[in-house]
Order: structure tokens, then sequence, then C-alpha cells
């Protein structure tokens, strides 16, 4: 099905199933652990032998020997592998560097082998007597140090340029020219990168924990060096991503080389500290961000500027993306710039670029309406647009953005912060409130489904979709129940395999809404299919309470079947309706802190979020997806820091006592409010994504209230309280 023209009204709007609360249909499985994720798979390969990944102990360099000889001979082992006996290995298209290093390295914790045993702790202790003799080489591991080598990225769209904002900003009545920092950052999912490979002659079948299965399942491939159509991965539950599973890693295809050696299936689970080093990480990040104003409020020029780092070979963070399409302003100018780092590989982490990039322009737009003595929500306002900036004849196909802020200052008390920062005061702790825009383009993909009717009248749906506990399970339930007309428990979703159907995956913020206009599309090749069946005309059958309807003729679904099932398979593809229509999501983040006069404890005391992100499929699953976001946003604003030894090039807070992320006692209250807003430009379901929407922004909003309350400006993440301490108000 293509999608090339705006949807109008469809079987979707009425809204029976779809747009309701419903709990998460696989809820049950989860909390009695009995949805087996990848590491648990002891159903499909009851005879596995375990993994241990053995990663390098320098940064760069080369192996200039291993011996393996002792590990070979340990208690209980089936084979060692290395570059060394591994065979001929590929590069996949989405890693940047191997997954299997020698003699090269490339970076820290790079894989270097893997000992396989018939058990965990024989394979851990055995992977102890491995003797690595490296020749260390010298390595950049200092963005700062490198910023002025940095280049512009050859692909993508690195620099954008609108008037001429050199000379508006020089002439601007009122401006700021402001430099931000933000670190290196983990996505710590819960679960870690796992899984069990198994062979059957030349056939690869990896139970493993991926966001984008099609994707991966093509980078096995070309790893391997061998046929896509010869590997099957398969992640129906997935505890955690965020990014960080968007890609084949080296528990992945260190377990197929394992397998292979051993000829045993094989489950390999990455250790903590090579999850942080090994696998991918959000980049730190230098920016600089110009406004220039009139007197009244007016942005007459932005420009903002920013330098990540990754190894050679790897792309920027995009931090300058919501810059371009936020705010108004005649004269406008963004550059990116990538320097090369010899750290672990650089990558998406949720809601890539504009949630490092809004950590940043949120905090200027705060010191820009001090400076013009505006309120900062009236300031925001003040400089909508609701078309483009930089391409003025593309409207926004949905901008509620100011009554995102309005609607939030209202409900939140705004018009009781005091403006005055660091004199608001409770006993010992000083108090203040902040604000902040939230932002996050809506992004399509094509995504398949295949949706079945069976004999029983129950209703199968099968699509390699992945759900990384956003509840991709109940919407799309909810979808295949609205478009024929049964409840809810009379469908069953099958996800993540890739056998099924093609989908978008789990990514981008693209999954909820590709994925569920997909089985759109499959469902309604399958109403076609059982409406000719009944013998009716399927454009004027309907499907409510288990039949269908058409010419006062009803049929139950079960009877349509009765002589075998029903099948419907499609994808939903789509035209130009993104380039002729600017389509975002949009948000407004309030929050309000604590911080101790005396010591600059910061303690949050509560959060608001009002998101405009199309229909939304399933209110409560939806606000799982931003509150979670939200308190993602908070350790980013005040805790997470992969923090970099600049000598040897990795980073020592490599697992979960050392890399600090919140916990529910620090954030006791938070609220989200969704606008009531469809957009016929996104897809048939009129939707758009959200569960990025939540963490853009935030961390800022965070910061911005910390100003109010103590009246220190931190432009370096996160905003710990020795950054704030020394320069605390007096005690009262």
């Amino acid at each position: 099905m293509k999608f090339d023209t705006p949807a109008t009204t469809n079987p979707i709007d009425q809204l029976k199933v779809v747009g309701r609360p419903i709990d998460r249909v696989e809820g049950a499985l989860k909390t009695t652990g009995t949805a087996r994720y990848a590491y648990e798979r002891h159903d499909v390969a009851p005879n596995h032998a375990y993994g241990y990944v053995v990663g390098s102990a320098i940064a760069k360099g080369k192996i200039v020997s291993i011996d393996t000889s002792k590990a070979q001979r340990a208690p209980g082992v089936l084979a060692v592998v290395t570059a060394q006996n591994a065979g001929k290995l590929g590069k996949g298209d989405y890693n940047t560097a191997k997954l299997l290093g020698g003699p090269d390295i490339q970076h820290y914790h790079q894989a270097v082998a893997i000992v396989v045993a018939e058990t965990f702790e024989q394979a851990r202790a055995a992977a102890q007597l491995i003797k690595v003799d490296y020749a260390r080489t010298g390595g950049a591991f200092d963005l700062a140090s490198e910023k002025d080598k940095a280049i512009k990225p050859k692909d993508g769209d690195p620099d954008s340029a609108k008037g001429d904002f050199a000379s508006a900003f020089a002439a601007s009545a009122v401006k700021l020219d402001a430099t931000y920092t933000t670190p290196n950052q983990s996505h710590a999912m819960m679960e870690p990168h796992a899984t069990i490979a198994a062979w059957e002659g030349d056939k690869l079948t990896l139970w493993t924990a991926n966001q984008m299965v099609d994707w991966s399942r093509g980078d096995v491939a070309k790893t391997m060096g061998i046929p896509k159509d010869n590997v099957r991965l398969v992640s129906p539950y997935i505890g955690g991503g965020f990014g960080g599973k968007l890609f084949v890693r080296a528990d992945a295809v260190l377990a197929a080389l394992g397998a292979r050696a051993a000829g045993r299936p094989v489950a390999v689970a990455l250790q903590r500290p090579l999850i942080m080093n090994n696998t991918t990480h959000r980049p730190a990040t230098i920016q600089r961000i110009r406004i220039g104003a009139s007197k009244d409020g007016k942005i007459d020029a932005i420009a903002h500027e920013s330098w990540s780092g990754d190894l050679p070979g790897g792309g920027p963070e995009t931090a300058v993306q919501q810059t371009r399409l936020l705010y108004a302003g005649a004269n406008r100018m963004t550059a990116t710039r990538l320097a090369v780092l010899d750290l672990p590989e650089g990558n998406a982490m949720r809601a890539p670029g504009e949630a490092a990039g809004l950590l940043a322009l949120e905090i200027a737009m705060d010191e820009m309406a001090e400076k013009l003595g505006i309120d900062p929500v009236e300031f925001r306002i003040l400089n909508d647009t609701q078309v483009d900036p930089e391409h003025p004849e593309r409207p926004f196909s949905q901008r509620r953005f100011v009554e995102c802020l309005r609607t939030g200052a209202q409900r939140f008390g705004w018009d009781k912060r005091v403006a005055r920062p660091g004199s608001a005061r409770d006993g010992r702790w000083l108090k203040g409130m902040g604000v902040a825009a939230a932002f996050r383009n809506n992004l399509v993909q094509k995504s398949a489904a295949r949706v079945r009717l069976e004999r029983n009248g129950r209703i199968t749906v099968e699509t390699d979709m992945t759900d990384i506990g956003t509840g991709s399970y109940t919407i799309i339930a909810q979808t295949a129940a609205e478009m024929l007309g049964v409840p809810v428990d009379r469908v069953d979703v099958r996800l993540g395999d890739s056998s099924f159907p093609v989908s978008a995956g789990s990514g981008g913020q693209w999954g909820g809404n590709s994925s569920t206009a997909g089985v759109y599309a499959a469902s309604m090749k399958l109403r076609e299919a059982i409406a000719r069946k009944v013998g009716v005309d399927p454009s004027k059958a309907s499907f409510e309470n288990g039949e269908v309807v058409a010419d006062g003729k009803r049929t139950s679904l079960a009877k349509a079947a009765a002589d075998g099932e029903l099948v419907g398979e499609d994808a939903m593809e789509y035209g130009d309706l993104a380039k002729r229509f600017q389509q975002s999501t949009f948000g407004a983040h309030f929050v309000e802190v604590r911080v101790d006069a005396a010591t600059g404890e910061i303690r949050i005391e509560r959060m608001l979020a009002v998101c405009a992100a199309g229909r939304i499929l399933n209110p409560k699953t939806a606000r799982s997806q931003v509150i979670g976001a939200m308190t993602m946003g908070a350790g980013a604003a005040l805790m997470e820091e992969l923090v970099v030894d600049k000598r040897l090039g990795f980073f020592v807070n490599h697992d979960l006592a050392g890399y600090e992320v919140p916990v529910h006692a620090d954030i006791p209250h938070q609220d989200v409010v969704f606008l009531d807003e469809t957009d016929p430009a996104s897809s048939p379901m009129k939707a758009k994504g959200v569960g990025e929407l939540g963490i853009c922004g935030v961390g800022a909003a965070v910061a911005n209230a910390v100003y109010n309350a103590t009246g220190v400006r931190v432009r370096d993440y996160p905003v710990t309280l020795d950054k704030i301490i020394d320069k605390l108000p007096p005690l009262a």
C-alpha cells in the first residue's frame, strides 16, 4: 500500500480499541518470568555451551602474539576462537569497527577472543589464561584536544545556512555567545547484549537481543561471509535497547563463531564492562550557540555549531538538527564537525542529535530570555514559527508547540515561579523551576506485516517488528483488532523473527507509527479476502463484533475461515509527504528542583511533560515511554557521564556501580499530558513517534531549574554539586 496523500476517514478512526489505555498484552508473561529473553532460550538450545568474550587491554595498536594453549587445555573448554583461526570475516554496514579484533586493535575492549566451555564458570576461568602481547600506539582520546582537527563530515547534511548570520548577529541589539559541553553516555539497559547461536549445516540461527532484525540479519551474513538467506534472527523480547541494540554487536558474531568451532549451540552475554567499552555509546559534544535578538525579543540571528568524535569511518552526533526547525529567525547557520577519536564507537542513543542538542540550545534560550528580561516561556512563544525556517515554503504538518507551553505553564503553576535566581527558599532548601522545549522529528519507514484469520476466528499478526519495552505487542494487537472488528484478546501477535515480513524495526521513534501502519495495510488486504470469501463487496463491508457485515448480511469470521485460514500480507510505503510537509513532534518540559543551600545536593521535586505527537495509539504505554524518557533526561542532567581515561583511552566507570543512573527515589513525581491531536500527513494511523520526544529537552529543564534555584549557571553537563557548591548564595 502506498501512502502518498494525507489520510482521510478510515477504520482506525472508529477508536473502539486504538487510542484506549489497554494493558500490555504480554505483561503477564513478563511479570511472571515466562517471557524468554535471548540468554534464556534453553527451550531452543537445551544443550548449549557457554562463551566468554575477551576484550582488548589496549585502546590502539596491534596484537604481537596471542597464546591460547593453556586456555585450550583448561577443564571443560570446547573451543577458543581468535582472529587467527576464525577464518575470513567481513565488516557489516552498520559497524564502525570490526567485531573481532586482531592483529589491529581499534578501541579498548574490542573483542579479541571467545572461549567456549561446558559452563560459564569454566569459560570465564579459561579466558583468564589467554596471554596477549600487545604493541600499544598513541591514540586520540580527548575531544577538546582534537576539536581543532575536526572536519566537515562527508555524509548527510552537516551544514545549513539561511540569510546572513554574521552580519545580523553583529547588528543585533542583544547577543548571546556561549559554549556548552555534554559527556559520553552509556545506554545502560537492564538486559546485557546476549545471543544464543546454533548451526544446522550451513544455516545459522541467532536468538539475540536486537532492535532491527533485518538490518542485523544482513550484517551477520556480511560479517560471516554467508548468504543472507542462511541467517535467521529471532528477537521476540528485548530488555531495553535505547539504540544500543540497533546493530549487530560482538556477542552475536562471536557466539556464531564459537558455535561453529565447538559444534554446539553457544550462549554469550557480554559482561557489563564490555557493554560499556565494546558496544556503542552516546558521544560527547562541544556546542557553541550564538543568538542575536531585537530588544523586544525577536530572534534575528541564530547559529549552532557542534563538535563530536568517533572512530575512523564513524559519524557525528547531529546535535544541531533541532535548531534548524524549532525557532524563527531570518538569519541562521548550523555546522557539524567530526574529530577522529580512538574511543569505543559512538552511535545512536535514545533521540540521537536532539537529546544532546537540546541540552545546549534550551539553556541558551533561557540565558537569552534573562538578558532580554522576558519570561522564558513567553520568549519561546514569541519566536514560534509555523513553517520550516530554512525552507519557508514548507509548512509543518502539525505544530502545537505554543499550546504545549501554555498548557504546561498553567498545569505546573509556572506563575508561582520566582523569577530572580537564588531567592526562593524553603528552610535550608533553595527552590527553582525550569522549562525547556521538546522536539523530535517524525520519521516513517516502510513496514510490512502478515495478518491471518485462523479457522477458529482468531487473528494472528506476524512481523519482524521488535518490542524493546515500548509496547509494540499491544499497539499492534490494537491495530489488528480495530481493523478486523474483534476484541484484543482475540488477536495473537508474533514479533521479532526474520522469517516474518520485514518491518520498520524499533529505532528513531519510527517504530510504533510505522509498524502499525504496516499492520493496517496487511489488515486491509485481509478484509478484502474475507469479504470476497463471503460474497460481499469489500468496499461496502464493515467489521464489528467478530463479524463481517454488508448489505444487511452478517457472517462470523470463524465461518468465513471454516474452509481454511485467510491471509493478508502487505507493506506500507511512503511517498513525498515528508518533503511537502515538515513532520515533527513537539512538547514542553517543566521541572521543579530543590538544592541544599549548604551542600549543593540537588533534588528533583516534580516533572511535567506536555506532548503533541499525533494520535496516541495507547495512552498507557505512551505515558510509560515518556516518563522513562524523562527519567533518562534527569540522569543526563545530573549524573550520567562515562569518564574517559585520556592517557589509555577507555571509559573508567564501565559498570553499573560506577556509572550512575537515576533510581525511583530520585524522581518522586512525574506527570504527562498528551494533546488531542491527529496528523493525517504522517500515516493512516495519523500517529507519530513519542518514545524519544520525552527525553528531548528535559535535561535542560532540570539545569534551568537549578539555575533558577541557585543563580549558578552550569554549561558543562552533568550538573553535579561540585560545579555549584562554591557559588551558592550565602546561607540565611
